[in-house]
């Protein structure tokens, strides 16, 4: 038996069906500006399953929904990892906890909510918790929740388990690794404590859910997978989830321009960051009350 391994059959019709299917089940648009990283990585896929060609691709992703998600994965993988962008860890530090701690300070109770769109395998929402708990004082007043959300369920199983290798805690402190991370067999693993501050939830950002008001929403690199109007509809559904004040961090190479919402941009730092205008729903209750008879 020879073992001569034959390069997987792919044609341009078959990337575009493919191409096609995604966008029509995911909404998640590879266009043409992401052409040779699609056949790239698809060809991968082809070979690492052992899948001959682009046909036999479609047929297996049209029968079963987890070869789809397999497939997706592969796509969407996004490098990761704690702390990724300093520049954003230490607005939300310096300037948005702050901020909020001191507008939130007389409510009862004192909520602060934080989501994480696009978690991937878990660093961004894990690096938001240790950065809230070194950043609030009496940390224990106050009620915390990261919403942790992603499209593939494997990334997400990664994150809920929470174990990563050593190299990979580089960009944290010894104290703060010492404060969160539990040493064992597998790795370093997140203590139960600071896990407990993260909800983890399958969804794509493109289908409607709402999860209530936020203070801040991290939207890194995500946004680039949707078409224009996909990413206009989410930028709008992130802000009427934002409270009024309420910050918004996209990735670097990502800007807010035209989109037609009031997102005020502040420089902070190296970063540019969005804020959510707190006048606009003050001025708009104020016209309501005026409307009743």
């Amino acid at each position: 038996m020879s073992h001569h391994v034959t390069a997987a059959q792919l044609t341009e019709t078959e990337l575009g069906e493919m191409r096609a299917l995604i966008e029509q089940r995911s909404a998640i648009l590879l266009d043409s500006s992401r052409e040779r990283f699609f056949s790239t990585r698809i060809r991968e896929y082809l070979e690492a399953n052992h899948i001959a060609s682009g046909t036999e691709l479609l047929r297996a992703v049209r029968a079963s929904g987890s070869e789809y998600d397999a497939l997706l994965e592969q796509l969407l993988t996004q490098e990761t990892s704690f702390f990724r962008y300093p520049a954003v860890y230490e607005a939300l530090m310096k300037r948005i906890l702050p901020e909020v701690q001191e507008r939130k300070f007389w409510q009862n109770p004192r909520t602060l909510r934080i989501w994480s769109a696009g978690c991937s395998t878990g660093e961004e929402p894990y690096s938001i918790a240790i950065a809230l708990c070194d950043a609030l004082k009496f940390a224990e007043a106050w009620e915390t929740e990261i919403l942790a959300t992603d499209i593939s369920s494997r990334a997400l199983r990664h994150a809920e388990r929470g174990i990563y290798a050593k190299r990979s805690l580089q960009e944290i402190s010894i104290g703060q690794v010492e404060a969160h991370f539990s040493e064992t067999k597998q790795g370093y693993q997140v203590k139960p404590r600071t896990r407990k501050m993260i909800s983890f939830v399958q969804m794509n950002l493109a289908e409607p859910v709402y999860f209530g008001k936020f203070d801040c929403i991290f939207c890194m690199n995500v946004l680039m997978y949707f078409s224009a109007q996909r990413r206009l509809a989410i930028l709008r559904r992130f802000y009427d989830a934002l409270e009024p004040g309420g910050y918004f961090l996209l990735g670097h190479s990502e800007t807010l321009s035209n989109v037609g919402m009031k997102f005020e941009s502040i420089v902070a730092g190296d970063c540019l960051i969005y804020r959510k205008p707190i006048a606009v729903e003050a001025s708009r209750t104020l016209a309501a009350t005026e409307e009743r008879p």
